[in-house]
């Protein structure tokens, strides 16, 4: 992660790789752990997700040492304290999706954000897309709804499968605010050491008390919980996160979003594998599309310099 600050392009492919890989291992593990446990709906999911991120935050208490507080500009701060706050809402949001809907269609519709991050994008940095650009973010959108919509039935993944895909829908526009308000806190001045400290012990704050409101606790799983439960912290946390993190500061945030589609593919794999969810024919098509918009747009997408 110690790369320079305007990475070579190939550097910046190779890590988002291993983000993207990182963090399509999230909804599996979450499915395992809700399995286990013989648990679900909002209150396990507020166990899950405050407890991934207090583990993250737990282990990052080192980096609040290095932060140059001195050094930062003007509402650096609260800038890196929004991202957290929306961070906390994106996992609340859609690990309980995941309770209701497929692994296909939750981790197809969390990852619309390239549409929403472009157009806060145009409207907070000034960026501007080519058209081939924009021709891709429409191809892999449409991709990525055909995904949703050919996973609609194809398993037994809950009750309500539009509830589930509206928080999934709704955790992408939390996940687009977290991205963007964590790029304008590293252009303040954090390092990405010190921005993540600050946001994921901003999140793990918000979260933790929230699972004893609806009646849960965060004892008396089984031992093998608590492991999925650390996978996540350190899989698609700390190592998936904290990449997509640095990556917004080296390319465009779209572009880091476009990426980010790829988890549909990943995860639906995976669930395939260990769970048996077979994609319908629709599935596999839009993935082909999917996939194809990644390619336009990346062709299209230009490297963007960061200001100091």
């Amino acid at each position: 992660m110690n790369l320079p600050k305007q990475a070579p392009n190939w550097s910046i492919a190779l890590v988002l790789i291993i983000g993207v890989l990182a963090v399509s291992t999230s909804s599996i593990l979450i499915r395992l752990a809700n399995l286990k446990a013989g648990a679900g709906g909002l209150g396990f999911s507020l166990v899950l997700a405050a407890s991934r991120l207090t583990l993250s935050a737990l282990i990052l208490l080192p980096a609040w040492r290095k932060i140059q507080w001195n050094a930062l500009q003007p509402g650096t701060r609260r800038y890196a304290a929004a991202a957290g706050l929306c961070l906390a809402l994106h996992f609340a949001l859609w690990i309980t999706s995941l309770s209701y809907t497929s692994i296909a269609a939750s981790t197809a519709l969390v990852t619309t954000n390239p549409v929403w991050v472009a157009l806060l994008s145009r409207f907070w940095f000034g960026e501007k897309l080519s058209k081939m650009s924009i021709a891709g973010i429409t191809i892999a959108l449409t991709g990525g709804i055909a995904i949703a919509l050919g996973s609609a039935g194809a398993a037994d993944a809950g009750s309500s499968q539009l509830l589930g895909d509206f928080l999934a829908l709704a955790g992408s526009w939390a996940v687009s605010l977290y991205l963007l308000l964590g790029r304008e806190a590293q252009r303040r001045g954090l390092g990405i050491g010190g921005y993540i400290a600050i946001a994921y012990t901003v999140a793990a704050i918000v979260l933790l008390p929230l699972p004893f409101a609806f009646g849960t606790t965060y004892t008396n799983y089984p031992d093998i919980v608590y492991f999925y439960i650390l996978l996540t912290a350190a899989l698609p946390q700390l190592v998936g996160h904290t990449i997509l993190n640095w990556a917004v500061m080296q390319i465009s945030p779209t572009l880091v979003t476009l990426a980010i589609l790829f988890e549909p593919v990943g995860a639906s794999w995976l669930g395939y594998l260990l769970f048996g969810e077979v994609p319908a024919p629709a599935v596999l098509a839009g993935a082909a599309v999917l996939l194809l918009g990644v390619a336009t747009a990346t062709l299209g997408a230009k490297k963007i310099t960061v200001n100091s």
